[in-house]
């Protein structure tokens, strides 16, 4: 069985929401060193139920996006085609981490999906 294990929040000027979730919730956050603008959001200790996520700029609209755990992306793309999802993002590269791709599902709420790899590049 498939997981969420990431979730994602956007937001016009990401660095003003910061204080807003720490505030409210106690959320840490820490500036990631990768490609792409983007935050960590550390939710609560590893060893608590719970998940973690991720703080971007906004790209189209105003959602939140959960990202699903799976073994193979390219076993999965068929399977949301085949139950009336469409893709979104094609698979891409997070180098060092993993591989990742976006899809909606027939209602249209997006969705993404995880393949860890950390010889991804």
């Amino acid at each position: 069985m498939a997981r969420v294990v990431h979730f994602d929040i956007s937001g016009d000027n990401p660095e003003q929401l910061i204080p807003f979730y720490e505030s409210i919730f106690g959320w840490k956050f820490s500036k990631w060193e990768g490609p792409m603008e983007y935050w960590m959001v550390e939710t609560g200790p590893e060893d608590q139920p719970g998940i973690n996520g991720g703080l971007s700029k906004r790209q189209s609209d105003d959602r939140v996006v959960n990202t699903i755990d799976v073994k193979s992306i390219d076993s999965v793309v068929d399977q949301v085609k085949k139950n009336g999802g469409t893709v979104l993002t094609e698979k891409a590269a997070i180098p060092g981490i993993g591989w990742f791709a976006q899809f909606r599902d027939p209602e249209g709420n997006v969705f993404g999906l995880m393949e860890d790899d950390s010889t991804a590049k």
